[in-house]
């Protein structure tokens, strides 16, 4: 028979699971972050941009015209190279984003295979039979054990009910 502090030790996995993956967003964000290269040469193209926009609205283009065309041609150069930047950025930030999930349900599943593992013979509790009577077999598996709740079962109905109060809190 285990000990009294399964039940708790499963339903504080599933909560800190739950917590995790809301706080993944901000977790992928915060490693983006940090990883992010090129900063300061896109804010520096953002700024010039916006320089030789503000030139570009003092030039009158019927007495410049060659200057206004240069510049025109200047800022699109720049702009097109600013695109690729965002462009790249934007898809380092989605692998990022996948790598840290796919770690995620990972570390999660091994959580939980190793708790189902330890204490996989052992009911997590016990109800009376009448309680659980139709589905008995299916709630004691694991244990097999008579009105006996088993890990997985619980594990499921942990996880259902966390994710359902964590989604009514946020």
């Amino acid at each position: 028979m285990a000990t009294g502090y399964v039940w708790s030790l499963v339903l504080g996995s599933v909560v800190l699971c739950n917590l995790v993956k809301m706080l993944l967003p901000s977790i992928s964000s915060y490693l983006f972050k940090v990883f992010q290269k090129n900063v300061e040469d896109e804010v520096e193209m953002r700024a010039e941009i916006q320089a030789m926009k503000k030139e570009l609205s003092s030039i009158n283009m019927m007495d410049e015209f060659a200057r206004y065309a240069r510049l025109e041609r200047k800022i699109n150069k720049i702009t097109d190279k600013l695109k690729t930047y965002v462009k790249s950025r934007t898809s380092q930030q989605a692998k990022i984003k996948w790598v840290i999930n796919i770690l995620y349900y990972i570390l999660q599943a091994v959580l939980m295979i190793s708790l189902i593992w330890k204490y996989y013979a052992d009911p997590v509790m016990v109800l009376p039979s009448k309680w659980i009577s139709p589905l008995e077999r299916m709630v004691a598996f694991p244990s097999g054990l008579a009105g006996g709740v088993g890990i997985t079962c619980w594990l499921i109905v942990c996880n259902k009910v966390v994710a359902l109060v964590l989604q009514a809190v946020g």
